[in-house]
């Protein structure tokens, strides 16, 4: 809907002011008239330049952390001081904007990832509250695989514990800049140390921030690029938070914070000035001999190109939960993280202005179907507009377009590169898939990267411009699921089907054997949530098995070893000739995933049908071992030599691999692995000795 397309619009615009006439024509027409509330400004600007701001002022950034360090409560605080709400949500009450679901707000933890979009001063904000439960470690893997930034926040009390660890190295491995937040800082255990962000995170710290007063003194916080002590009224229950007291340090104030803040800036400029040459190269030509002298903006400025390239963490500190430094927290997201055009990503720029986006997010609404959330990367989204899929290469039309908002929505006429968007009409679509906007257009990216030297791949032109999907962890646990009648099995299957889109780290399987329904999960919890959003969802009562390890299988030696099949069906004859050798890898440095090649001189022969077909003969021996029907971990095979007589099948050429595959494994000999875990146990020194000599 553009306002100034539309008739009414324009009768209002003759008998009010602009800014009456955007907010009297939003609170008549619209629904969520919420969503406009804090767009409205002395300098009113149209929705198209509202909804698509300049590509520059977008920051898309993330919040992760372990369990209970307070991501949740920070968001909150984030869209209150914004202006998307008029009052405070309260994880212990249930009415957070982000923790929309039923089983999250009774059990007080974050399950799904949720997006929202807000401004701050002159920036869009658009974050995704990820949960800090390993269960649910897909979030965080699917939502920063698309974002340019995130927050980092740590309990102050705990320091890095067990699940930042998982969030950080997933973080590292999207090359994602980040911004660090020492949260309650009015706990009365809170330690404003970042020794074990710099020992166990290897990250190099660098603190923008002191504390004024600790635990439940703690009332503000000194920045140290501008020496301005930010103060917040202390033990008043009523307060918000949303005032607060700015002014620069001055002799009036505690000599010992004088002297603390005068020597932890002396060490920010030395620290940001070994590690970036510019600012050193300012420092030694200009300001070597008075630190103090030295200009608050170039040292935001050196802080920032730090960030960017990763060689730096700033580090600040609050308590989102009593509302004591959230607003320096936002602006330092939109002054230190990364807007979408200062990431590279080398494929995306062989599609120029065409539509580039990655599916990263499914969810299913029993009305409008599945809704998609897309990272737009270059091109501009519009609804009711035909897309391709190249990862399904397939034509879908997308009916609408949404601006997503935790639980609701609102709708737009486009969306441009940078932005995260909400889709209906993508029935095919799944988390991974590149979507782009038209098959020609992903064939004309794929010439553009031959010609750059960068696409020759030999599975076609279209695998060389697909962006890199969301990698899904393998489950480690699993049990039986049944319905409570042989009626109901289809409803059941229709609701793991919705699951699965949703959750690509939930594996449905059926037993060959038994018929059972196998689900696989990534714990208790995340089964448990599972199945009572099958029963809440989908009104069906369904009974679970007890739950198991979900135990791997892999070989101890290698072993060559050679299998013909010869098989009639019909009056055709099939006969194929295999010889492959199999040999264990080191499970950790291989992270457990097992390979297959061919022989260089063999790939050369085999037709591209016939090569897909020993692949999956492979692949299929992967999927279950010779020992106890475990999948396979560890495993190399490389096909040596491969002998097909004329008339033979596909399908009785993977057959003939699978039967040489199960031969070779079994003589390689067999072993049973089981899921390890890295234990962490922090205790008060007065009961150590108590844990030390207890066992488990």
């Amino acid at each position: 809907m553009d306002f100034h397309s539309s008739p009414r619009f324009s009768e209002l615009l003759r008998d009010e002011q602009p800014e009456e006439c955007i907010r009297s024509y939003v609170q008549r027409n619209l629904r969520y008239d919420l969503f406009f509330f804090f767009f409205v400004t002395d300098d009113v600007k149209s929705l198209r330049a509202v909804v698509n701001p300049d590509i520059s002022k977008i920051r898309n950034i993330g919040i992760m952390a372990h369990i209970d360090a307070g991501k949740t409560t920070t968001t909150e605080r984030m869209l209150y001081y914004s202006g998307y709400t008029r009052a405070l949500g309260d994880v212990d009450d249930g009415d957070t904007v982000t923790d929309f679901m039923a089983q999250e707000r009774e059990r007080g933890i974050t399950i799904q990832s949720a997006a929202v979009t807000f401004d701050w001063k002159s920036y869009r904000i658009n974050l995704i509250d990820t949960p800090g439960h390993v269960d649910f470690t897909l979030e965080v893997e699917r939502a920063l695989r698309v974002l340019d930034g995130a927050v980092a926040v740590f309990d102050a009390s705990a320091g890095v514990e067990a699940q930042t660890l998982t969030v950080w190295r997933q973080a590292e491995k999207h090359h994602v800049p980040c911004v660090c937040f020492l949260n309650k800082m009015d706990k009365p255990a809170a330690n404003f140390s970042i020794e074990s962000i710099r020992q166990k995170l290897k990250a190099n710290p660098v603190l923008l921030q002191i504390p004024v007063g600790s635990g439940k003194s703690f009332s503000g916080v000194v920045d140290l690029l501008t020496n301005q002590k930010l103060s917040w009224k202390l033990g008043s229950s009523g307060d918000d938070g949303r005032k607060f007291e700015s002014k620069p340090l001055d002799q009036s104030d505690e000599p010992e914070l004088l002297q603390e803040v005068n020597e932890a800036r002396t060490a920010l400029i030395e620290q940001v000035a070994d590690l970036d040459d510019e600012f050193a190269e300012l420092l030694l030509t200009d300001f070597g001999d008075n630190f103090d002298a030295v200009p608050s903006v170039r040292l935001q400025e050196a802080v920032r190109r730090v960030t960017l390239a990763r060689k730096g963490v700033p580090v600040l500190c609050g308590s989102s939960l009593k509302n004591k430094g959230v607003q320096p927290l936002l602006d330092a997201i939109t002054a230190y993280l990364p807007a979408p055009d200062e990431r590279h990503h080398d494929l995306v720029r062989w599609y120029k202005d065409d539509l580039c986006a990655l599916a990263f997010k499914v969810l299913h609404d029993k009305q409008r179907g599945p809704l998609v959330f897309l990272r737009i990367y270059s091109g501009t989204l519009k609804p009711q507009s035909a897309v391709h899929n190249i990862n399904r290469n397939s034509i879908e039309r997308m009916s609408r377009l949404l601006v997503p908002f935790a639980d609701q929505h609102v709708e737009i006429p486009s969306m441009t590169a940078g932005n995260i968007a909400l889709t209906v009409g993508l029935k095919q679509t799944v988390t991974g898939d590149t979507i782009v906007s038209s098959k020609s257009s992903a064939a004309a990216a794929a010439r553009r990267a031959q010609n750059d030297g960068g696409g020759g791949k030999k599975r076609g032109e279209q695998a060389s411009v697909v962006l890199s999907g969301v990698e899904v962890p393998d489950p480690v646990f699993f049990c039986t699921i049944e319905p409570p009648t042989m009626a109901k099995q289809a409803d059941l299957e229709n609701a793991l089907s919705c699951l699965q889109r949703e959750d690509p780290s939930l594996k449905v399987r059926v037993d060959p054997d038994s018929g059972q329904t196998i689900l696989c999960g990534m714990g208790e919890l995340h089964i448990e949530i599972i199945h009572d959003r099958i029963r809440r969802e989908y009104g069906i009562e369904t009974h679970l098995g007890p739950l198991q390890v979900a135990y791997r299988e892999t070989i101890l030696n290698e072993v060559s070893t050679t299998d013909t099949l010869d098989r009639t069906v019909g009056e055709r004859r099939h006969v194929a000739t295999v010889a492959l050798t199999v040999r264990p890898m080191d499970i950790l440095s291989s992270s457990g995933s097992c390979e297959v090649a061919l022989r260089e001189e063999l790939e050369a022969q085999l037709s591209p049908d016939l090569k897909e077909a020993v692949e999956n003969g492979v692949h299929s021996s992967y999927l279950q071992g010779p020992l106890l029907g475990y999948p396979l971990l560890g495993v190399s095979t490389l096909i040596q030599s491969v002998n097909i007589e004329p008339g033979t099948s596909a399908a009785m050429v993977s057959a003939c691999v699978s039967r040489c595959m199960l031969k070779a494994m079994k003589l390689a000999g067999n072993q049973v692995l089981e899921p390890l875990m890295s234990l962490e146990v922090t205790e008060p020194s007065k009961t150590s000795r108590v844990v030390m000599t207890t066992r488990c």
